[in-house]
């Protein structure tokens, strides 16, 4: 599906949290004209100025792509293999981006964290194909890996525990497989982890990763993703350096307690 550059009017709410930054976020209304996104097909001229940035701000106009990692249909909705799908829907609700459009194998949404320019993506190729979605993604928009951060859930963390990491391996992940093979191999990419915590006795892990959340566990998350927009509006607005002390120093308050 196109999207044809349009004028949109976007909101940004303040979050539940107070966030502390060195600048602040845009807080009245403001009309911004999205990105184009033209079919792939289109000349490779159409594609860069599609991401043209001034060089002498480096980063602040090059769009990011967040891509939370999960399995589609109603039969995976809520689990928590999918806990990366809920973090994108997190942050397109808050940040007003809608998700109703699909392309590159992906529900698919554009907008503005700040005034920086992000592309939200949910593969739908199912989790063990997750690369195939993203790495169209990166080479249609040339998008730099270091802008590229992947959400995905964690069984080696304690459950809706974060940990936000610059670069690394697949973990055993078989959707951050998928993704770094289309990347031929690069690892140096960010990725927010998700905690899910480990299978109860000799549970199958793949049938754990596929069970719904108790009532406990889905209030407990909730809090959790609010720390995950946060975190991710931190990341684009103030660096990863700050990003990660959030996410660390969080976790560690919580130890404490």
């Amino acid at each position: 599906m196109n999207l044809c550059a349009s004028s949109f009017k976007f909101n940004f709410p303040g979050c539940r949290r107070c966030l502390r930054l060195s600048k602040p976020l845009i807080s009245a209304s403001f009309t911004v004209s999205l990105f184009s996104h033209q079919n792939p097909s289109s000349s490779s001229t159409a594609m860069a100025a599609s991401i043209s940035t001034d060089s002498s701000k480096p980063n602040q106009k090059d769009p990011w792509l967040i891509v939370g990692l999960g399995n589609p249909g109603k039969k995976y909705t809520a689990t928590r293999h999918n806990v990366g799908f809920e973090m994108v829907d997190t942050i397109a609700e808050a940040e007003g981006i809608p998700m109703s459009s699909v392309s590159f194998k992906a529900s698919f949404g554009k907008g503005f964290i700040g005034d920086v320019p992000v592309i939200l993506a949910k593969p739908q190729t199912f989790m063990n194909a997750s690369g195939e979605s993203v790495g169209a993604i990166v080479s249609y928009y040339k998008i730099p890996l270091k802008q590229v951060v992947v959400i995905f859930d964690d069984m080696d963390l304690p459950f809706a525990k974060l940990r936000l990491l610059p670069k690394g391996g697949h973990g055993g992940h078989n959707g951050m497989k998928s993704i770094i093979n289309h990347f031929k191999g690069n690892t140096g990419f960010p990725r927010l982890r998700i905690g899910i915590g480990r299978p109860p006795g000799k549970m199958d892990p793949a049938a754990f990763v596929l069970r719904p959340f108790t009532k406990q566990e889905r209030e407990e998350l909730d809090f959790t993703l609010q720390d995950g927009l946060e975190a991710m509006r931190i990341l684009l607005l103030e660096g990863f350096d700050k990003s990660a002390t959030f996410v660390n120093s969080a976790k560690k308050i919580e130890q404490m307690g």
